[in-house]
């Protein structure tokens, strides 16, 4: 009896055994590569997969995933004998389970030594200037020939990216000091444009300025002129207006000989005041030159010995402040005029009688000459 249960139970075990083996789960974007006796079999697929217990084995899982995988840096010599240190990115896709499985046996490191040749070969053909600015050139040809080359494998060659691509720091140094100068160089330029352009602009406000200010003078002249052409017509006008006005104010009086001998006997004592007046001579005819004065003045070309003829007075814009002449005007003015010439010869005759040595002298004689009979 223990003899049968141990039985039972071995076979009990072997076939829990026989189900394990026989039955295999694939994960998604899995390949399990099943080999029978050594050779392979079949390539299971994603999801719940049946085997033959004791005689199939998985051998190998394929991820199907596109992969990632980053070199370390490596020295490369350029075309001008500069050692420049790059490390770079594969990204890659296995296609073909099989084939990545028995065509290479370590994929990744056939790629990363691919990656080395390669990239030495390209980066030998450029010079250190060529490599620093074709970046995507060379990532181009690494590519296609990574692809090329791993085709075989079952494998595809999606992205090749440099990550850095490092100078020596000598060279690093050199380039820093040249693009120093550079950014100098070109500040320098963009300041001398700037003060070029603010001189041109200056200049253009100044030439504005004093196109402007021309302009200005030009026409405030020309207001100026034109103001004062009109204050000289004004000027003329109201000039011309008043010599007309006292033409007639003068001759709407109607003056005589009388009026005149008045105001010359009025103006003999303005001819005697003055500080170089030493001496003046009243003429003892005094009387007899006063009688004929009027005579005298008479003879004067235009003026007649009474006034004769109508005129008209002026007419005022403002209000007069003196009465108009009327008809017995001007004959009371006559009258008056003759007895003060009268009392202004009185006046002289009583001054000569009163002063004898006041006598009247020829012409062209000194106080000092004997008169002549």
């Amino acid at each position: 009896m223990t003899a049968f249960l141990v039985v039972l139970a071995l076979i009990a075990l072997l076939v829990i055994v026989t189900l394990i083996k026989s039955v295999r789960v694939v994960q998604q974007q899995t390949v399990g590569i099943v080999e029978r006796f050594g050779k392979y079999k079949v390539a299971l697929q994603p999801g719940l997969n049946l085997l033959t217990p004791f005689v199939d084995k998985v051998r190998y899982t394929i991820d199907m995933r596109e992969q990632v995988v980053a070199f370390p840096p490596q020295g490369v010599i350029t075309e001008d004998n500069l050692m420049v240190s790059i490390d770079s990115v594969i990204y890659f896709q296995v296609n073909d389970p099989v084939r990545a499985t028995y065509e290479i046996s370590n994929y990744i490191q056939a790629i990363e030594q691919l990656t080395m040749t390669t990239l030495r070969n390209i980066i030998g053909g450029m010079d250190l200037e060529q490599t620093l600015t074709s970046r995507e050139e060379i990532n181009e040809k690494l590519r296609y020939v990574l692809d090329e080359a791993t085709g075989k494998w079952g494998i595809r060659v999606n992205r090749v990216e440099l990550r850095s691509i490092d100078p020596p720091p000598s060279i690093q140094d050199s380039m820093e000091k040249q693009m120093r100068a550079d950014r100098d160089k070109r500040a320098a330029i963009l300041t001398a444009e700037g003060m070029r352009q603010s001189a041109v602009l200056s200049a253009e406000g100044q030439k504005q300025s004093a196109i402007l200010t021309a302009q200005g003078d030009r026409e405030s002249r020309i207001l100026r002129a034109q103001a004062e052409r009109e204050a000289r017509i004004l000027k003329a006008q109201g000039e011309a207006q008043a010599i007309t006005t006292v033409f007639n104010a003068i001759h709407a009086g109607k003056p005589d000989q009388s009026l005149l001998a008045y105001q010359y006997l009025q103006m003999l004592p303005s001819i005697a005041q003055g500080d170089a007046n030493k001496l003046w001579i009243v003429p003892s005819e005094i009387g007899e030159a006063l009688k004929g004065l009027g005579s005298a003045v008479g003879k004067v070309s235009g003026i007649p010995q009474r006034a004769d003829g109508e005129f008209q007075a002026p007419e005022l814009q403002t209000e007069p402040q003196f009465a108009e002449v009327e008809a017995g005007a001007g004959d009371a003015a006559v009258a008056e005029a003759d007895s003060a010439v009268q009392e202004a010869i009185a006046a002289a005759q009583n001054a000569a009688v009163g002063n004898p040595s006041l006598t009247a002298r020829p012409s062209g004689t000194t106080p000092g000459d004997t008169p002549q009979p």
